[in-house]
């Protein structure tokens, strides 16, 4: 019995080595590619990171604070080796390669920190797989962001969001600043959404001066649409002041301009109504299409009589 005990824990033990050795092997082999060059932003450097992942490649080339690398030495003349690290909560990047003149490249090898993930799951944050912890070091999800966004009570919040919280610049400052032009901003899509089509606080403070109490997701269609304040205002200058955001929208995706406003007036047809503007862009009752029916007899027509030619098929 003693030696059939001593043997199993003899194979546990090994077991347990052989998954340590795994992981360490692991942590040993995630490594990739590094290039650094010069950034237009002064005090930052353009720096990429290249590594394979699952068959595939994963690229990664953003603008970084030089305060980011330890050990890094821009100001050597000439070509020569270079080591230095990137420590962020979530792990260490070391990197050595070399430099000439202030641009570079070379290898890296990323060691995840061994308390991250817990302290991660201890702030409600799990599904934290090797990749992922990668992602946030490079994306610097550190502790503190992390608990800086929780503190914002949030909704949907979760691993994923939270870096690319970090991609986007999704911050405290930015959701207070929201926030203060009378928006819930609790939603993680739509700020995210936000910054990927340039929903900011000075873009909503405008919109509220033009009187239009656009919705989140109606400030993010106008965006989309490049229904902007300096649009709004050229629409209100051709007569179109009241109009509500649905219809500004919907003159942007379908073409309704101030250039083809005054071509249809131009045509006789003074000030239509915005919902007749948007049926003569959908079924193209154009300047020319109207010109085109004057000039054979037909001068008289009203704009919904020319759109359901239109329909109907009659050039």
């Amino acid at each position: 019995m003693n030696s059939s005990r001593t043997m199993f824990a003899a194979l546990v033990l090994c077991v347990l080595n052989l998954g340590l050795a795994q992981n360490l092997l692991a942590a040993e082999d995630f490594k990739g590619s590094w290039t650094l060059m010069q950034s237009k932003e002064a005090g930052q450097v353009r720096f990429g990171l290249s590594h394979r992942m699952h068959g595939g490649q994963s690229q990664h080339q953003s603008d970084w604070p030089l305060s980011a690398f330890q050990g890094l030495d821009l100001t050597a003349p000439g070509k020569h080796d270079v080591q230095f690290t990137i420590t962020r909560d979530a792990g260490r990047i070391t990197c050595e390669g070399y430099l000439k003149d202030g641009e570079g490249a070379g290898v890296f090898h990323f060691a995840p920190d061994a308390t991250y993930v817990q302290s991660m799951k201890a702030l409600g944050f799990t599904g934290i797989d090797e990749e992922k912890q990668f992602a946030m070091a490079v994306h610097d999800v550190s502790l503190e962001f992390v608990r800086a966004m929780k503190a914002e009570n949030l909704e949907g919040l979760d691993t994923e969001k939270l870096i690319a919280f970090r991609i986007f610049n999704v911050n405290s400052q930015f959701i207070r600043d929201l926030r203060a032009e009378g928006l819930a901003a609790t939603d993680v899509d739509r700020l995210i959404a936000f910054r990927i089509h340039g929903v900011t606080p000075a873009i909503v403070r405008e919109v509220r001066k033009a009187g239009l109490k656009a919705s989140e997701d109606q400030l993010i269609a106008m965006q989309i649409h490049g229904a902007t304040p300096e649009w709004i205002a050229q629409m209100a200058k051709n007569g179109y002041r009241d109009l509500d955001v649905d219809k500004l929208i919907a003159f942007r995706i379908h073409g309704v301009t101030p250039a083809f406003i005054e071509k249809v007036e131009k045509l006789g047809y003074e000030h239509p109504e915005p919902d007749q503007l948007v049926a003569m862009r959908i079924h193209g009752v154009t300047p020319e299409y109207i010109a085109n029916l004057k000039s054979r007899g037909m001068k008289d027509l009203s704009i919904e009589q020319m759109v359901n030619l239109r329909i109907h098929g009659i050039d």
